[in-house]
């Protein structure tokens, strides 16, 4: 048996599909406000786009990316999916929040109270179901768009639909998460790890099948900051009977894979990855220029012209 790898801190990213990149890119640059941080496209299908957007910087715990495949049919949201993916933002923002959606068009609900936290539920225009969470201070927050005292600072969470909840609830537990006290009127649980974003895991219990397309969540990426932890954690994932992938090179962190909440077969449960911290997206654009033009791996720059036909072209211009 491994030695314990130390706690997981959080969430490194969300990545969703979504229909049009052009709709995509506007909702959640324009009346979100994030950063488009990178502009790539996605390393199995590099006919389509991979759109990532965060704070300033592209901090881990702030990014929140897309495979937009036109023609896709609209997915469900179900068990076995991230059901729900929550933004920060500054206590008291809300309100100003709640006239932007209303001004702009967002299909959103009336503000909940929930863990005693102020809660706007939205959706993105593929029907993505998404959260804006008021809490501390934190992170690096894009301005473009959104003054600073509202803007977006990264995640506050993710809700997690499972058939059961004991089997993931046992992996948080196990991935250094602790379980909060408080109440919820859908009979969630919370779980929340010591990092100062995207800190917050609720399991929501559901019968309710889910199905991939626009509008559903592909995985979650939990932070392990350098290679020396994702290995740990991919050790002890191992020997607790899961069943991780090799690690891979994604260019901007190095990534493995496996199936959450579940050990036979590596099936069942949401996809979660364990994302590093580093290169970042910096390692291939300067910061003042993240997002300004097409970024291929290396393996793909062969094929840029061809790759380039395919995309439907995307116009960043203000």
């Amino acid at each position: 048996m491994t030695s314990t790898p130390p706690p997981i801190p959080g969430i490194h990213h969300v990545t969703c599909i979504a229909g049009d990149p052009q709709e995509n890119y506007e909702f959640y640059t324009d009346t979100l406000g994030l950063r488009l941080v990178k502009r790539s496209v996605n390393q199995d299908d590099p006919t389509t786009y991979h759109l990532f957007y965060a704070d300033a910087e592209g901090s881990p715990g702030s990014s929140m990316t897309f495979f937009p495949w036109e023609g896709m049919q609209s997915g469900r949201v179900g068990a076995g999916q991230v059901s729900t993916t929550a933004f920060r933002v500054p206590e008291g923002s809300l309100d100003f929040w709640l006239d932007r959606f209303e001004e702009q068009g967002v299909d959103h609900d009336a503000p909940v109270k929930r863990f005693g936290e102020r809660v706007l539920p939205f959706r993105d225009p593929d029907g993505l179901p998404l959260e804006l969470v008021e809490g501390p201070d934190a992170g690096v927050p894009w301005t473009e768009s959104v003054p600073e005292e509202a803007a977006i600072r990264g995640f506050h969470g993710v809700a997690l639909a499972v058939r059961d909840v004991g089997p993931t609830a046992e992996l948080l537990r196990t991935m250094g998460y602790t379980e909060v006290d408080g109440e919820a009127a859908d009979d969630r649980t919370r779980f929340e790890s010591s990092g100062d974003l995207g800190a917050v895991v609720d399991l929501v219990p559901t019968d309710r099948e889910g199905t991939q397309g626009y509008g559903t969540v592909h995985h979650v990426a939990f932070r392990t900051p350098t290679d020396e932890d994702q290995a740990a954690w991919r050790d002890s994932l191992t020997d607790l009977g899961f069943q991780p992938t090799p690690v891979i090179d994604r260019e901007w962190f190095h990534s493995v894979y496996f199936r959450g909440g579940t050990r036979e077969a590596n099936t069942g449960g949401v996809l979660f990855e364990l994302a590093t911290h580093e290169p970042g997206y910096t390692v291939d654009e300067p910061l003042d220029e993240l997002g300004s033009s097409l970024v291929l791996p290396p393996k793909f720059e062969s094929m840029r012209s061809q790759i380039e036909a395919a995309l439907q072209p995307l116009s960043t211009d203000d």
